[in-house]
């Protein structure tokens, strides 16, 4: 069964079908998702959530497909990690890490988005799968497409990271590289989009694919046992992720599921590509577009389609933008790495510094309960730590040597 009555726009409020259109005609909006919650809350309650398998569907009366999911039904409930070893070294005493690194199947969140996006594609009738990428959505579009047996066509700046490149091929998808940044990419994807009939997931289908998101959210309030955060500290490339964690947050609260959301919203930039946390800084309600330079190109987008209302929801939470230089961002990977064990990629790097950051900003309080977001694997990204660690120290299979240099390690 399902809740959906069809699309708004967030700007004039008119209302639009069920139909892979993402702007409206009338203001050039950009449309959501509109849900019949009167009738959601009368089925959805902790009790059959928690009765459901443990991944992004268990929460389906709330993402915009027709039917029962037939692909990405893997994917989703990853890890709530209890950081107290990355909390001691912080000053924060409640500190929880939602780890997206281990996300099914090609570790990022944007397995949630995709998963979505494709399944509402099916639903409509589409062969082709689309996608303007920086990397992880380009991964992920690859692999579900190949799983649903589509045709895929994914769209990528030409100096991506090796490995990114690597990990979209492997799925045999057709890869198409732009000379520019992502933000050249993806108004060149508008032209093609408006030319081929496919389903371009942050295009046409952008507004059930960013509902996919709101996974991310409902499965920090559940596994916080049924409760929203104090803080929440974002990564922000497109600014979708921020908006829809808090829009999770309410709906839960809204449904009747948790109580009070109090939660403050954190912005978190590469100071190489900062629009939202520069704006939020300066005291602006919107941003102006930059062009990036930074090792963090999974959230390099100088543009950010929904860069406003990122902006919005900062304010409205009483949170803040901040950002990390690149020697920011590589520390904070290395940081929680040896404090945690996660490996992630420099997006992680970015909300991790910036977290040092509002910390000693006096932002975030050591007894609140904060999460951080962590939204992909650092094996994604290793360009980034590379000459930044030590060498293996080479010897023989030689007790005496190994004797000889161990006390120097």
């Amino acid at each position: 069964m399902s809740f959906v009555q069809g699309l708004r726009c967030r700007e004039c409020g008119r209302e639009y079908p069920t139909e892979p259109v993402h702007v409206c005609e009338f203001c050039f909006g950009p449309l959501e998702v509109r849900y019949d919650y009167d009738a959601i809350k009368r089925v959805l309650t902790r009790e059959l959530i928690e009765s459901r398998p443990a991944n992004m569907w268990r929460y389906r009366e709330l993402i915009p497909i027709d039917g029962e999911p037939t692909v990405g039904l893997d994917n989703g409930f990853t890890p709530l990690v209890k950081a107290n070893n990355l909390g001691r070294v912080l000053g924060l005493n409640n500190l929880y890490l939602k780890n997206d690194s281990v996300c099914h199947p090609t570790l990022s969140f944007k397995d949630r988005v995709v998963a979505a996006a494709v399944n509402k594609a099916r639903e409509f009738g589409y062969d082709t799968i689309a996608c303007a990428s920086t990397g992880n959505l380009a991964n992920s579009v690859a692999a579900h497409a190949a799983s649903a047996g589509m045709k895929s066509y994914v769209f990528i700046p030409h100096d991506l990271e090796t490995s990114k490149v690597l990990g979209t091929s492997i799925y045999d998808p057709k890869v198409i590289s732009i000379r520019g940044s992502y933000d050249d990419v993806n108004r060149f994807c508008s032209e093609v989009a408006a030319v081929f009939k496919w389903a371009f997931v942050n295009i046409n289908i952008r507004p059930f694919y960013g509902d996919g998101s709101k996974t991310y959210g409902y499965e920090i309030a559940e596994q916080l046992g049924w409760r929203a955060p104090d803080n929440v500290v974002v990564p922000v490339a497109g600014s979708s992720l921020i908006t829809k964690i808090y829009k999770a947050f309410n709906e839960f609260h809204d449904l009747g599921l948790i109580g009070e959301v109090n939660t403050k919203i954190f912005a978190a930039q590469a100071t190489g590509c900062n629009p939202v946390t520069a704006a939020i800084k300066a005291g602006e309600t919107d941003f102006r577009p930059v062009k990036p330079n930074t090792i963090a190109k999974s959230i390099a987008i100088g543009n950010p389609a929904d860069g406003f209302y990122g902006i919005k929801v900062v304010n409205e939470t009483g949170g803040w933008g901040e950002d990390a230089t690149n020697e920011e961002i590589v520390e904070g990977m290395r940081l929680l790495a040896r404090t945690e064990g996660i490996f992630t990629e420099t997006a992680g790097g970015v909300t991790v510094a910036v977290a040092k950051k509002l910390v000693e900003q006096g932002r975030l309080k050591p007894d609140e309960l904060t999460v951080i977001a962590i939204t992909g694997q650092g094996l994604k990204t290793i360009e980034a730590v590379e000459g930044s660690l030590k060498s293996p120290v080479v010897i023989e299979p030689k007790l005496s040597e190994f004797e000889a240099i161990h006390k120097k390690l």
